[in-house]
């Protein structure tokens, strides 16, 4: 069972948490979180790419040339595919990248990308994060106590405005609620700042 150590705002160290090993200590499936990046970006296409065919482009109503005698190779429309400004082959047109993954499979890959995190040491438990304003001077603040200098994901066990507000102008750093916790953010981030609640909503979530 791993144990992480627990911080305040002012990166005191006051206590420790023990992590769940079915959600922080399974091993690190690298091809099922391929598959689940790949998926979340696929879902995030919007697909509105368009190609004019040559019965879209406009003009090549009539004939260019008579069919025998000059010399010049047959043709039937100046919109032919052969032609400049001429319709597109096989282009792209409007479509839904989507698709469905497995439930299990998604589970797994959240499960190795929080273990990932646990592994290399980047995990770094709050005991608690509030402000009473939003103010991004305080964040900063905060996680330079906690001595987080690279990319970071700040994740609360609810959506905390005031939080959400002060860290979301700070580059690399990006504020989230636990339900929105997702395998792309946390490989995106270096760092994984979470908040003893939002660890005891995850876990009540995936180790179901």
């Amino acid at each position: 069972m791993p144990t992480v150590a627990v911080y305040n705002t002012n990166g005191e160290r006051v206590g420790e948490i023990h992590l769940q090993d079915e959600v922080f200590g399974v091993p690190v499936h690298m091809s099922v979180l391929h598959d689940v990046v790949v998926w979340q970006l696929a879902g995030r296409r919007r697909g509105t790419h368009d190609t004019r065919t040559r019965g879209e482009v406009r003009g090549g109503g009539r004939k260019p040339w008579r069919q025998k005698g000059t010399g010049r190779a047959r043709h039937g429309s100046i919109r032919s595919p052969l032609w400049r400004k001429g319709g597109i082959v096989f282009g792209p047109h409007p479509r839904d990248y989507s698709y469905r993954l497995p439930r299990k499979v998604r589970r797994l890959a959240m499960k190795s990308a929080l273990s990932a995190k646990v592994q290399d040491g980047k995990i770094v438990v709050l005991e608690d994060l509030k402000l009473e304003q939003p103010r991004t001077k305080d964040m900063i603040r905060i996680l330079g106590n906690l001595k987080v200098n690279d990319k970071a994901l700040v994740v609360t066990a609810d959506r905390e405005e005031n939080v959400f507000k002060s860290a979301r102008n700070i580059p690399g750093v990006k504020p989230m609620a636990a339900d929105s916790l997702n395998v792309y953010d946390l490989l995106a981030h270096n760092t994984l700042v979470i908040t003893r609640d939002a660890v005891t909503r995850v876990q009540e979530v995936l180790a179901r």
